[in-house]
């Protein structure tokens, strides 16, 4: 969701708008010593939404992308799902860790979620959720 990574991953890639996923939560899973702490995803939860920002990704840009986000490595695999927007509902491609969920994303990482939310437009108490969420410093 981050423009500056997504202009540097994907840079003919311009952003399409924003919209809601419904019936999906975002989640933390994999965590590693590679990494900084665990790694955001999505899973099913009838009960919850993610605010979303929607890319227009040509196929020449694709392939960037999946190498970035680790899908040609099997980290990630990549699921179509409806986006409610405003203007109405779009098809979207999302990528979901394949990992347990559980663990902690680092501090740093989570800031960086939370300012592209707001950024974005997401609602006031949806970054502040974001900013809530429990995580680690890094080198703990």
């Amino acid at each position: 969701m981050d423009p500056k990574q997504m202009a540097m991953r994907a840079p003919h890639s311009p952003v399409r708008g924003v919209g809601w996923l419904q019936g999906w939560r975002l989640t933390f899973c994999g965590e590693d010593a590679r990494w900084e702490g665990a790694l955001a995803s999505i899973v099913e939860d009838p009960d919850e939404h993610v605010f979303v920002v929607l890319y227009d990704v040509p196929e020449w840009d694709e392939s960037s992308l999946d190498q970035w986000e680790g899908a040609s490595r099997g980290l990630y695999h990549k699921v179509r799902l409806r986006v409610h927007t405003l203007d109405g509902d779009v098809l979207a491609w999302f990528y979901v860790l394949d990992s347990y969920e559980g663990g902690l994303p680092s501090a740093r990482y989570l800031g960086i979620l939370a300012d592209a939310a707001e950024v974005a437009g997401a609602p006031d108490d949806y970054v502040k959720g974001l900013r809530g969420r429990p995580c680690k410093s890094l080198g703990s």
